[in-house]
This record gives C-alpha cells, structure tokens and sequence, in this order.
C-alpha cells in the first residue's frame, strides 16, 4: 500500500474549518504535479475539504488536523486525521461520505487509537 511509505508532502495545521483554505491550495498545487485536469483537481480539492470538515467536527479541541500526500504518477492519496475524545467512523450511508465516494478512486475511514483517519485517493480521468 502506498501509505506504507513517507509521504511526499505533510501539512499539520489547526483543525479549524478556517485554515482549510491552506490545504485546499496544497491539494491544488500537488494535483498540479501529476497532471490532473482541472476538473480532477477541483474534485480532489472538494473530496479533501469534505474529509477534512467530517474529521473537525470531532477533533479534539486544540487539536492539530494533519494530512499527508502521496503522489503516483497518475494518482493522488491523501490521509488526514485528528485527534478525538471519542472517534468514530463516518456513517457510509451519510450524505458526505455518498459524495466522497463520488469523487475519489478508493476511501476508507479507521480509528487508530484516538485518532480518527480518512484515506482516499484520486487518479487522473476518474470520472464519477
């Protein structure tokens, strides 16, 4: 598995729907790399946004949201988590988990200890 190995690129930021933007941009650039279309880019950017916001709601206050990118040559995985009280796995039946399968290429959503992780991945021309 991809995520066997170090990530490309790490962010560590506030898990603060406020400084979602940064990673937005990251994802953008990153996509940029491995030459996504620009309609694959926005929907990596929506896919990481959405992960991201099911992951603040139950951070831990204070808490760091960190997210990691692996670049495939045709490929983006992303892993994002936080901290929690008490994590638990996004419903798969849920309106943002219907959109996040939508958008990616594979998504999986584990607690790790206290730590609730979502991964997913986008290849270029995925077309939901």
């Amino acid at each position: 598995m991809l995520t066997d190995t170090l990530p490309h690129a790490t962010l560590r930021l506030p898990a603060d729907s406020s400084f979602l933007a940064v990673l937005r941009t990251a994802t953008s650039g990153l996509a940029a790399r491995v030459n996504f279309t620009l309609d694959d880019i926005e929907d990596l950017r929506i896919a990481v946004d959405e992960a991201c916001a099911l992951l603040i709601t139950q951070a831990r206050e204070g808490a760091d949201l960190e997210c990691a990118f692996w670049l495939g040559e045709a490929t983006i995985t992303v892993q994002v988590s936080a901290p929690c009280d008490a994590p638990v796995a996004p419903s798969q039946q849920g309106f943002a988990w219907t959109v996040l399968s939508a958008l990616t290429t594979s998504l999986r959503a584990d607690v790790e200890g206290d730590r609730l992780v979502i991964r997913l991945s986008r290849s270029v021309g995925r077309h939901p």
